[in-house]
């Protein structure tokens, strides 16, 4: 450790909550360097869904590499590009009647969000954008501007700008619907809201404590989206690419959003890689006005045309679907059993344990590293127990997780009755 410790920044996050020096990894297995075996339930905050190292994938890129494939490209054209649009045309969107066009920005979720905000404010050409409570975006300037987190927010170190906040479903109150607030703001010229160029918005608020927003609050988000001229986006980052069961998150509510940003699982591998789906009549871009040294990594695109064979028969995301209904009953038995206090949500194999007691989330995740399990937390303050395993992981090792959760639980519980 002394290496990262003596030279490594302190702005290190993960590696202090799992302190161990991995070495290899292979499916919903991690092992260090004393090898030891960990069971994976944070899958690189859901850029892993298929696992480490996927043998399709893996063997798909060492092929590609030892016939000396391109790697880099910036935009210019090449075979991998082609075909993974060929592939994503044909079996995500095609089937879902869905057309957009493709924009390929910087690697990373932040720089897909970033592109989307920017095309909204020049076709419309207002410049607010707004967001909603507890939202997360990613950490350059404009994302943190819609994100919710006040501790991310202020380490810009700079006025966040040309955005508000408005409250997610549920913020307010089970039985209020925060969308009345948002619409009214709309039409009151008293109200101090411009209308804006832009809606984001997560269906399921991941980092915000697996918040899940309703269909029906969805739908009519789109509805006054569209009778004020506003561009919606959908960001799917960590919520997309199957993690809810349906391939896009959005798909449950019926919408279809104007943009649609993509990245984690999307090249399936973890290699870095991220997409701008747009409407077409909203790619109103000029040659070269939004670029990225790495929008053209050609790696990326041959695993991720390789990821999408598995979306191709609907077998997965019934499966997604079945392993989130079996997590949540679980999750649901653990709290009934031992008297806890607490609320379970999510969608698919996106699940969230919020318990009453504040702190027994960060407590519990360090009891299951301790026994071999890598979970982490979420919310503001990390009050959520917040489950990511693979989309692929076998029955018998998700079964032994939630059983490491719930041995990690009832040790928690005890010690503090005896510290009591």
């Amino acid at each position: 450790m002394n290496t990262f410790e003596q030279y490594e920044s302190e702005v290190r996050g993960y590696c202090r909550n799992f302190p161990a020096v991995f070495a290899s990894a292979k499916g919903s297995w991690m092992v260090d360097t004393d090898n030891r075996r960990y069971l994976d339930f944070f899958s690189g905050a859901g850029v892993l869904s298929y696992g480490h190292n996927p043998e399709p994938m893996k063997q798909a890129l060492i092929g590609y590499l030892l016939r000396d494939g391109i790697t880099h490209t910036l935009d210019m054209y090449s075979v991998a590009k082609q075909k993974f649009i060929e592939r994503f045309n044909e079996v995500i969107l095609a089937p879902r009647g869905l057309q957009y066009k493709f924009q390929f920005p910087g690697p990373t979720g932040t720089n897909a969000v970033e592109a989307a905000l920017k095309l909204a404010r020049k076709v419309t050409g207002r410049s607010q954008v707004v967001g909603f409570t507890n939202a997360f975006h990613g950490m350059t300037l404009g994302s943190l501007s819609v994100t919710g987190n006040g501790f991310k927010r202020a380490g810009a170190g700079i006025p966040l700008g040309n955005a508000s906040s408005m409250p997610f479903d549920g913020y307010l109150g089970q039985d209020v619907d925060t969308l009345d607030y948002f619409e009214s703001m709309l039409v009151d010229n008293g109200s101090g809201l411009e209308v804006p160029a832009a809606v984001i918005v997560e269906t399921v608020q991941a980092e915000g404590g697996v918040v899940v927003a309703n269909a029906d609050w969805l739908r009519r988000l789109r509805k006054i989206t569209e009778d004020h001229g506003i561009v919606l986006i959908v960001d799917d980052i960590q919520v997309g690419c199957g993690r809810t069961g349906q391939f896009f998150s959005f798909e449950e509510s019926g919408i279809v959003p104007d943009i649609i940003t993509l990245s984690k699982a999307l090249s399936g591998y973890g290699i870095p890689m991220a997409l701008v789906l747009i409407r077409p009549s909203l790619d109103q871009w000029v040659p070269g006005e939004h670029n990225g040294t790495f929008r053209g990594h050609c790696p990326g695109f041959v695993t991720a045309t390789v990821a999408l064979d598995y979306w191709a028969d609907g077998k997965l995301e019934i499966e997604v679907l079945k392993k989130g209904r079996q997590i949540q009953a679980r999750l649901r038995e653990m709290l009934e059993t031992h008297g806890i206090e607490g609320r379970i949500r999510g969608r698919g194999m996106i699940q969230g344990v919020e318990f009453t007691d504040p702190l027994l989330a960060e407590q519990v995740s360090k009891a299951c590293f301790a026994r071999g399990l890598i979970i982490e937390t979420a919310g503001i303050d990390g009050t959520v127990l917040k489950l990511l395993p693979a989309l692929t992981i076998s029955v018998e090792d998700l079964v032994h997780g939630l059983s490491i959760i719930e041995d990690s639980l009832v040790a928690v519980l005890s010690d503090t009755a005896q510290r009591a």
